[in-house]
């Protein structure tokens, strides 16, 4: 029997690679570009699977309802769980399942990020957007001079430290797991020593606000903060603080707190009342991009595949009699 699966807040590009994958994986895709709510559980109707975005958060009134509609599984296409209760959703009999996919593309984002961050890019390319072309007032630095530390050795920090590896930096890790072959630190040890500091840990109770006030007081003076992971993992006030009165040399952020309802939307023509991210883009110091670090054609064909993989691999294992 063929598999019906509902997607949900599939993009335009999304839905061209679903569309061409189904056939082959033997499944009858419902697309739709509308976020996983209350309003439209219907369109699950029938099927058992659905495929949803990281973008948008299910509320749990969303998962009470996709389960009196029949539901019982929910691939998430990120690496996150944070937009999804996960207790809540076992708690009602809802299984919930992240997918992989390429962790070059996050890999390689980062290091630019490192490289824009030590080269003083954004001021740069400002100055060159208006035919300023003098030196930057300050001279950019090497990595091999520098320590990087990089806090999470999954797959994505793994893939981070690969590249560092040909730059001949000093590479310091730290892993909650810290049976990791690749763990070479505490975290204050990471955070005392590295001039560069990048996370790539999961987000959830533990590692909220893992960069916080106290923990950035303990940074080398002048240090830089990467974050492709999660906004919420760095206490944004705190981080504007310590960029503020000079106590890190810059940032580079692809995620931000609050990011919800900006980051995906064309905002040009209408307020922004996150008063962080304005000030975050103010600062020359600081580069901010909009949660797209992932976005490659390698990742998101992985993407695709692994979320329809996903629900033919419950279906097979949760047959019925």
């Amino acid at each position: 029997m063929t598999l019906g699966i509902t997607i949900y807040g599939c993009e335009r590009d999304e839905a061209v690679l679903f569309r061409s994958a189904a056939p082959r994986l033997g499944v009858v895709p419902t697309i739709t570009d509308e976020p996983i709510c209350e309003a439209n559980v219907a369109l699950a109707h029938g099927n058992r699977h659905i495929s949803v975005s990281h973008k948008t958060r299910i509320t749990n009134a969303t998962l009470d309802a996709l389960k009196q509609a029949g539901v019982e599984y929910i691939s998430t296409r990120s690496i996150g769980f944070n937009h999804i209760d996960i207790a809540y959703a076992a708690s009602v009999g809802l299984a919930v399942e992240n997918i992989v996919y390429s962790a070059d593309s996050v890999g390689d984002y980062t290091l630019m990020l490192m490289l824009m961050a030590v080269r003083n890019a954004k001021s740069i390319i400002r100055r060159g957007d208006i035919h300023d072309y003098r030196l930057h007032d300050v001279r950019g630095r090497e990595l091999r001079d520098m320590t990087v530390g990089v806090v999470g050795t999954g797959r994505i920090g793994s893939a981070v430290i690969d590249r560092l590896r040909g730059f001949g930096c000093q590479i310091m890790a730290y892993d909650s797991n810290a049976a990791n072959p690749l763990v070479n630190a505490t975290l204050d040890e990471l955070l005392q020593q590295s001039d560069i500091v990048t996370l790539h840990t999961p987000l959830h109770a533990d590692t909220y606000h893992l960069l916080n006030r106290q923990r950035i007081e303990q940074m080398k003076p002048g240090a830089y903060v990467i974050n492709t992971g999660r906004g919420p993992l760095i206490d944004t006030e705190a981080l504007i603080s310590a960029l503020e009165n000079g106590k890190l040399g810059g940032a580079a952020l692809d995620v931000l707190e609050g990011e919800e309802g900006i980051f995906y939307a064309d905002r040009s023509r209408t307020p922004i009342e996150n008063k962080s991210l304005l000030r975050l883009q103010e600062m020359p110091n600081v580069f901010v991009s909009p949660h797209t670090a992932f976005y490659t054609d390698h990742a998101l064909s992985d993407t695709v595949e692994n979320s329809i993989r996903n629900c033919l691999k419950f279906e097979s294992e949760n047959q019925r009699g």
